[in-house]
């Protein structure tokens, strides 16, 4: 078969979590991973997730990474082909934060999203529907910065200068020319945050039908007025309230995301677990879908433990859909028989650990 424009074609890790040592050459297919609980399948792609930018899918500190007991840093290598050529990627950790490094030349993190797009799917994320509006802002900010890289940037121009207003506020600081300063802030960087909001949702609703995946309704719920100019007048009017309160009532960090099981007109929450579930990965394909229209390829998606919680026809559907879409998808599972439908069509890895050692072996 003829590799995605995206993928990976060699993974080293060095002192990463369970994986002391680990020099992985790659042929662009999908890699099903499979192993017991607790060998090590999840930190491998956790490596392969700090590839873009952010924290990684565990949203772990650099230090928390470490092998343990030898804690001496660790360091991930990446060859990556892109649609404008081959880069080298290397991730390294540097105290309490990490380096990164495009083509030998040192890059923020952001510069990774330029290179690479990447998407995943957890079971920590089986309950977004049910959780706090946090981890649903922060599931449709993952979407915008597949689709936008620069969003990172007006996301944390918003939370910078919103920490900033609400220390003003309980500290009971009145001064006017302060707040007027970084509303001005949060009113520029808010205003892009809520339309970036809004055009990776619009985005998503144009993607293809998702065939055997029930299609899900998205809205952004939000109380934030979508101009520059209005948002910073609410932040004026909202001083006496929020001085009160102690903080920001009111921006798009108070943002949800809403979503419906369209062909039901039933609330996402409302659904079944099994419907929870077969939605996101609705979100997650419509997802895919997006960015290879805009960036020209697929991105690398990571799908941890997914095959465990569908039945076999769901299955071979995804993997109809990851394979016809041209991804590089990267699947956790603790058995072989959880791919048998990817036979041929993937790269087979199993993963043992001994004594706290992850080991990685083609099947």
């Amino acid at each position: 078969m003829t590799p995605p424009s995206l993928a990976l074609d060699r993974l080293c890790l060095s002192h990463f979590r369970s994986h002391r040592s680990l020099d992985l050459a790659l042929d662009g297919r999908p890699v099903a991973i499979f192993g017991p609980n607790g060998a090590g399948k999840t930190n491998l792609v956790e490596a392969v997730s700090l590839l873009s930018p952010g924290r990684g899918l565990r949203r772990a500190a650099a230090e928390d990474m470490a092998r343990r007991p030898e804690a001496i840093g660790w360091k991930i290598t990446a060859g990556l082909t892109a649609p404008d050529g081959r880069h080298e990627i290397e991730i390294r950790s540097e105290g309490p934060g990490r380096l990164v490094e495009i083509d030998g030349k040192s890059a923020p993190q952001a510069a990774l999203g330029h290179v690479a797009r990447l998407l995943w799917l957890t079971p920590a994320m089986d309950r977004l529907w049910m959780e706090s509006a946090a981890e649903r802002r922060r599931f449709l900010d993952r979407i915008a910065l597949s689709l936008m890289p620069d969003h990172g940037d007006a996301a944390i121009g918003y939370e910078k200068a919103l920490r900033e207003r609400n220390r003003l506020l309980r500290d009971g600081v009145r001064d006017q020319a302060w707040y007027e300063a970084i509303e001005a802030q949060m009113a520029a960087s808010g205003a892009r945050l809520g339309a970036n909001r809004r055009a990776a949702l619009a985005r998503i609703a144009a993607a293809p039908a998702p065939g055997a995946f029930p299609a899900a309704s998205l809205a952004l719920e939000s109380d934030a007025p979508e101009a520059e100019a209005d948002l910073a007048d609410a932040f004026r009017a909202g001083r006496p309230r929020d001085m009160a309160a102690g903080r920001s009532l009111l921006g798009p960090h108070r943002d949800d995301l809403g979503a419906t099981y369209a062909a039901k007109g039933v609330p996402a929450r409302l659904c079944s677990t099994g419907e929870q579930k077969a939605l996101l990965i609705s979100l997650v394909l419509a997802n895919a879908h997006a960015v290879a229209e805009d960036f020209g390829a697929p991105p690398l998606l990571i799908l941890d433990e997914v095959a465990a919680h569908l039945d076999a026809g769901r299955r071979a559907a995804l993997y109809d859909a990851v394979t016809a879409l041209g991804a590089q998808a990267w699947l956790t599972g603790t058995g072989r028989e959880l791919f048998e439908e990817l036979a041929g069509r993937a790269l087979f890895l199993a993963v043992t650990e001994t004594g706290g050692i992850s080991a990685v072996s083609r099947e």
